[in-house]
């Protein structure tokens, strides 16, 4: 049944990353139907081919995915509807996918925001940030907090990296 949950899953994400990617890019938003729909359908799948296990697997991967995004979030670093996708993405892959999912949605973000800030002429600026950032981490030194930049080109669309990542993890881990 692997297979069956493959294919109900990708059927499911495929869509779901055209649309989500589109509002994110226009819009900077990722409406919330959408994030629900994801998780009611990711219980439902998970539950009707695992059962009550399924069920919790879809659960675990949806608190999971949760935590790790909002761990971003409260540095700033990811957007609250960016939070809301990846939990529910957690509850269609499960706890068992979400970890490897994180690992490829991040590396996915990583080469979106090297492009990005190619893009926009930001490279050395970002990088004197990411230093910043990376001083703040050691012992006696505070974290910088950054504003949003005003103008919403030199900030990813992360909805891209979460989906798309998904997609790319689904491929890889359950093929």
């Amino acid at each position: 049944m692997p297979g069956s949950l493959s294919i109900i899953s990708a059927a499911f994400l495929i869509p779901l990353a055209v649309i989500i990617s589109y509002y994110d890019v226009c819009y900077r938003r990722i409406p919330n139907p959408f994030v629900l729909a994801t998780l009611i359908a990711g219980i439902l799948i998970n539950a009707s081919f695992g059962g009550i296990h399924g069920a919790v697997s879809s659960l675990s991967g949806c608190l999971i995915g949760f935590t790790l995004m909002f761990v971003l979030h409260v540095f700033g670093a990811m957007g609250a509807g960016d939070v809301k996708l990846f939990a529910a993405i957690g509850a269609l892959t499960g706890a068992n996918l979400i970890l490897p999912t994180f690992l490829i949605v991040t590396l996915t973000g990583g080469v979106l925001g090297v492009a990005s800030m190619v893009r926009a002429g930001q490279l050395k600026f970002t990088m004197m940030r990411v230093f910043q950032i990376l001083v703040g981490l050691l012992p006696g030194f505070q974290l910088p907090r950054f504003p949003v930049p005003v103008d919403r080109s030199y900030t990813i669309p992360y909805g891209v990296a979460i989906t798309l990542g998904s997609l790319i993890s689904l491929v890889i881990f359950r093929a």
